[in-house]
């Protein structure tokens, strides 16, 4: 089975759950994008996706709140995920045909402009730019970033903003101010509608920020090889991510290696294959 019909087998657990239920300096969260971009021919999302946070302060057994952490945060990066190797295979089918409607050109200027890829809409460079940056993030590398950055899900901004990553936006009143900005800064700390929507901004942020080429690099690499993105190889390109550097590279893989966190890159790859 071809790669984009393995993604399109995402799509039934996706009905079924729907039916059941920077160098450092951080970029703006493109809310709207999120919105229009994200719905656009998919199926509707599942009403757990925009539940908000558990109380994990209340967990005090460590293993127990990581256990609970990433049992909350897996089937929210799966959802993210699907829907984007859906978005892809689409774009792979428009890449085989002689000639495109106007509603596909539409789509594909869409992403293009989400995606900020600059090429003519249906040429060669555009297919190939954005199949580049319309792509997964592995769950491994999403966990130990999110685990990271709000404190298990215990940080001010993730408790009270839905905000797993630290990202920023530059609106007044878009989200949270930090307690420790300097005088005449004007960033905010962007707040969420649900961590869903966290992690999808997180997503799009690497798979379009110039910070983030490496990543990417290493990412298609992986695809050419027919090898699923792996997170630890990934977590290289984010160098960009964090003033620390290499440090917080070195820090994110070993959060990835610790607590097992490839299982849930393989759990994923393994999800579109069970029907081969």
């Amino acid at each position: 089975m071809s790669v984009a019909g393995r993604s399109l087998l995402l799509l039934v657990p996706l009905l079924v759950a729907a039916l059941a239920g920077l160098w450092y300096t951080p970029k703006p969260v493109d809310q709207a994008a999120l919105r229009d971009i994200a719905t656009r021919g998919l199926p509707p999302l599942p009403k757990w996706a925009a539940a908000e946070l558990p109380d994990f302060a209340a967990i005090r057994d460590t293993t127990e709140k990581k256990a609970a952490f990433f049992s909350f945060l897996y089937p929210r990066i799966e959802l993210a995920n699907s829907r984007i190797l859906m978005e892809r295979a689409y774009l792979e089918s428009l890449a085989g045909r002689d000639k495109l409607t106007s509603s596909q050109v539409r789509w594909l200027e869409a992403q293009a402009e989400r995606l900020r890829v600059d090429e003519e809409p249906g040429s060669p460079e555009l297919f190939a730019r954005l199949l580049k940056r319309l792509d997964v993030i592995p769950p491994s590398l999403v966990m130990a970033q999110a685990a990271n950055e709000s404190a298990w899900g215990t940080s001010r901004f993730a408790t009270e903003g839905n905000n797993l990553f630290g990202q920023w936006c530059f609106s007044k009143g878009c989200g949270l101010v930090p307690q420790s900005r300097v005088e005449g800064a004007s960033h905010e700390v962007a707040r969420f509608a649900s961590p869903y929507q966290s992690v999808q901004a997180y997503i799009q942020n690497l798979n379009r920020h110039q910070t983030y080429q490496t990543l990417r690099d290493i990412r298609e690499k992986d695809r050419n090889n027919s090898e699923f993105p792996d997170g630890n190889a990934l977590a290289g390109g984010l160098i960009g991510y964090s003033e620390r550097g290499e440090d917080y590279v070195k820090e994110i893989r070993a959060m990835i290696g610790h607590n097992n966190l490839g299982y849930y890159d393989r759990k994923f790859a393994n999800s579109g294959r069970k029907s081969e």
